[in-house]
């Protein structure tokens, strides 16, 4: 179940109860008269199927409330009631697989702002990284894969070309156009002093290093594995599963990758920085493809349910168009 707290202007708050009331997927309902201040208003609290989330908020929206007052979404971890039970029947589909795009958004957005965070985070680990690969130790490799925040970007990419929002495809690029090459710039300087303090050989020799050699070959499972992780990271978004992600970052290779451009442009090897360059590209892309193509196939859903619901009379009773949504670009 997902918690609502609406605060809004005495008019749009009362078309919002229709709207809710309307709703055989929203359930414990509280009006406040004025009781909200900052912005002044009435406050609504209520509880929604997860399945219908998107579908009631996507109404809210419609009202302006956002402009004129705020939404608060929260999730109900445990819920012991009848009528949520009931709630839950009447809202198609399964709340393991449904989508609350509007938290979608709101978690990508702030995943994808370029900080001194995000870049600190990208150096520390393509430094892991690199001497993950000047020791042949894959346990390394592992721990910089987990290090790294690069699937922030890459998922909010995912989500600007399916929604085709410019502004967060921007940020997005910008944080990978920035931190990929800060991380492998460091990369190359500190593995440069590594060598000059005698740490590291003074010659790289890719054959040597059979555990850590497969990131800069790429192959066909270099595509496959990226592609299926990239999948699975954006179901774990959209469906709220940490876990499996956790399982995406150490999955593919974008951060070993980089590393390894850095290790190899220090010992002047650009055949192997090459390679590196080629696994770095070809996981980049294939996680990108992967969450279109996820995403597109997840929002098509939901659109059809929205379509499906633009046609209820509780949209009429609220003062909203039937059959049509008010704000069409937004719906599609």
């Amino acid at each position: 179940m997902i918690h609502l707290r609406i605060v809004a202007p005495e008019p749009e708050a009362h078309k919002a109860l229709e709207i809710l009331h309307g709703s055989p997927a929203v359930l414990n309902v509280v009006h406040l008269h004025a009781a909200a201040r900052k912005p002044d208003g009435d406050l609504i609290l209520c509880d929604v199927a997860r399945e219908e989330a998107s579908v009631i908020l996507g109404d809210l929206k419609e009202l302006e409330i956002p402009r004129v007052g705020s939404i608060a979404v929260e999730h109900i971890e445990t819920s012991l009631s009848d009528a949520a039970v009931a709630a839950e029947k009447a809202a198609p589909g399964l709340p393991s697989d449904a989508v609350v795009w509007e938290e979608v958004e709101q978690h990508t957005s702030e995943n994808t702002e370029l900080s001194i965070s995000f870049i600190a985070f990208m150096v520390l680990a393509m430094q892991i990284g690199a001497v993950g690969i000047l020791l042949d130790q894959p346990i390394l490799i592992v721990g910089a894969m987990v290090v790294g925040p690069e699937f922030g970007p890459l998922a909010g990419l995912s989500v600007a070309l399916v929604q085709r929002r410019g502004d967060l495809a921007r940020r997005s690029l910008a944080a990978l156009g920035v931190g990929f090459p800060a991380g492998i710039v460091l990369a190359c300087l500190a593995t440069l002093i590594f060598k000059g303090i005698g740490a590291s050989p003074d010659d790289f020799v890719p054959s040597d290093h059979e555990f850590t050699n497969f990131i800069s070959n790429p192959d066909f499972f270099s595509f496959f594995v990226a592609f299926v992780a990239g999948t699975v990271g954006i179901l774990s978004l959209t469906n709220a599963k940490s876990g499996a992600l956790v399982g995406v970052l150490i999955s593919v290779t974008t951060i070993p990758a980089a590393s390894n451009i850095g290790v190899a442009a220090a010992y002047g090897d650009w055949t192997e920085a090459s390679g590196a360059a080629g696994q770095l590209a070809i996981n980049l892309t294939s996680i990108v493809l992967a969450g279109v193509i996820t995403l597109f196939v997840q929002r098509r859903y939901y659109v059809t349910r929205r379509v499906k619901h633009l046609g209820d009379p509780s949209r009429a009773a609220a003062g909203l168009p039937v059959g049509r949504s008010a704000h069409r670009s937004r719906d599609s």
